[in-house]
């Protein structure tokens, strides 16, 4: 039960901010399946901030709503996740956050070019990190420049 709490918080680590206030979110406003997974926070519910009990209740919401294989992955994605130094984990949500400021175009694109760059080969990839480590900020401002304004190519169907 305990893992399952926990991956349901690592989901919503990876979710948006939500505004603080009343989130309507007491501990006997909870179903038995959400307390159950929630059990650990019992004692100290009350006393958490509303956008925790919320983002809480939203990652057991999407914990329950998993296939077993997307449990799975979620468990081993938290694995990873727990491993992390809290500087390497402030950084990531630092990105998504800046992410989810994004229209829904440029996410489109910004996942686009994610895929195309997984795509790649194994060596290509690392060429281009190589390649992109040794530039001076304004060199990578620039590339990002050109990578944003650049034609797309037509998507095959």
């Amino acid at each position: 039960m305990k893992v399952k709490a926990i991956l349901g918080i690592t989901l919503l680590l990876l979710q948006s901010s939500v505004s603080y206030g009343d989130d309507g979110h007491d501990w006997n406003s909870l179903d038995a399946s959400q307390q159950e997974l929630l059990a650990e926070f019992k004692s100290e519910w009350d006393s958490l901030p509303p956008v925790r009990r919320e983002r809480l209740v939203r990652g057991v919401e999407r914990w329950s709503g998993m296939t077993t294989e997307q449990r799975k992955d979620a468990k081993l994605r938290f694995s990873d996740w727990r491993h992390l130094s809290d500087e390497r984990r402030d950084l990531i949500r630092e990105r998504y956050d800046i992410y989810r400021s994004l229209s829904a175009e440029e996410q489109r694109k910004n996942r686009e070019n994610f895929q195309r760059f997984n795509r790649l080969d194994r060596d290509r990839r690392e060429q281009m990190r190589d390649r992109y480590r040794k530039m001076t900020p304004e060199q990578r401002q620039r590339a990002r420049d050109r990578m944003r304004d650049r034609p797309r190519p037509t998507t095959r169907d």
